[in-house]
């Protein structure tokens, strides 16, 4: 598949081009970072993940993280839970009261104090509790698209996605979405990109998205064009580097795309994304949730350890951009630093389940009180 071949990504009533997704990473995809991303490119941005029951009980934390920034449009918004009747109740509230105009359900992450309990990227194992918990989300969610976000399975030997996305699709949702590893991978190795084809051919109704191992534009187009998948989930890739957005567009419409900019766009990138988490969250706040980002931008440049140390030690904006102000603006980004893989690549480590998780994969019965209580945004 080309550039011109592919089309608009269509998310209920929401027309998507380019056809990518901004996945939602915890402490990440804020709504600073989604506004940030979004004013290099087009795309659907979803916020981070927040917890059903968080939200059913209003949590304070829960309640900050389901901000909106102003103007924020489509709202979009990642929730996890494992209770059917939560996760109604949850969406309904999203949409009444937040205003939200899609919600994406998080059946992917392989954290061992999610998957212990039988969430995340263990839940569609239990077939029937699944198809339940993702008709409870649709129902809640009236006339706003659902849409599921899966793994391949906990391990090898007990894949899940060939199951659970005809049942999510025939339950209601939207859209189905694949990261192509495992549980037990974490975010090790390589996304097995040959089961988002396998999952298109299996998932004939609503669009089928492809995650993992999206590091430059062009591994964007070569996912569409060896999966047949409707459209693509950048995570870690975007992770300093919101301009990916700005590439993804121009690949998608046949121009140049996978730039390396200068420092210069590098630190005014930084600069920027500083200033819009200091007004979010107040100095202090946004200066602490900077530092993480710092390592991200700065990844192979050749900007000397003491700079980025300093940085990430910075304890006021003013601090943190005069030592900005210190790089050489001229410094560029080696050419074989191109397409590196970013952010975490923990993996693979065994998958904990519940005792007697794997007896019957049918069972309705609701999971033990610890699954739906997961802290909103990881």
């Amino acid at each position: 598949m080309t550039s011109t071949e592919a089309r608009p990504l269509q998310i209920g009533p929401h027309e998507v081009w380019p056809p990518v997704v901004l996945a939602p990473m915890a402490g990440v995809t804020n709504a600073v970072f989604r506004d940030l991303c979004r004013a290099y490119g087009a795309g659907l941005y979803v916020s981070e993940m927040i917890a059903a029951r968080g939200l059913v009980e209003r949590q304070a934390k829960t309640y900050a993280l389901a901000r909106f920034g102003p103007g924020e449009q489509p709202r979009s918004i990642q929730l996890y839970g494992t209770n059917p009747a939560v996760m109604r109740d949850a969406a309904r509230q999203l949409v009444d009261e937040q205003g939200a105009e899609h919600i994406d359900l998080n059946f992917g992450c392989p954290v061992r104090k999610v998957t212990r309990h039988g969430g995340g990227s263990a839940l569609p194992w239990r077939r029937t509790l699944f198809a339940q918990v993702v008709a409870g989300a649709v129902e809640g969610a009236g006339e706003v698209p659902v849409t599921v976000k899966l793994r391949m399975g906990l391990d090898h030997d007990h894949l899940t996605y060939l199951d659970a996305g005809p049942i999510a699709q025939a339950q209601g949702a939207a859209a189905v979405a694949l990261h192509a590893r495992t549980a037990e991978q974490a975010y090790s190795g390589h996304a097995d990109w040959s089961a988002i084809a396998r999952l298109k051919e299996a998932v004939t109704d609503v669009p089928v998205l492809g995650n993992g191992d999206i590091w430059v534009a062009a591994d964007a187009l070569r996912m569409l064009d060896e999966t047949g998948c409707d459209g693509v989930v950048v995570g870690r890739g975007c992770l300093g580097r919101p301009w990916l957005f700005g590439d993804l567009v121009a690949a998608f419409e046949g121009r140049a795309s996978d730039s390396a900019p200068p420092m210069a766009v590098v630190s005014a990138a930084l600069r920027d994304h500083a200033r819009r988490l200091a007004e979010w969250h107040g100095s202090h706040v946004g200066v602490k949730d900077i530092r993480k980002h710092v390592g991200w931008y700065l990844q192979g440049y050749p900007v000397g350890p003491a700079i980025r140390r300093r940085l990430v030690q910075a304890d006021t904006l003013e601090q943190f951009e005069a030592i900005l102000d210190e790089i050489d603006p001229a410094i560029t980004l080696p050419v074989e630093s191109i397409g590196l893989p970013r952010g975490h690549q923990h993996g693979p480590r065994p998958v904990t389940v519940p005792e007697g998780f794997w007896d019957d994969r049918d069972s309705a019965e609701p999971l033990a009180a610890g699954a739906d209580a997961y802290t909103s945004g990881g």
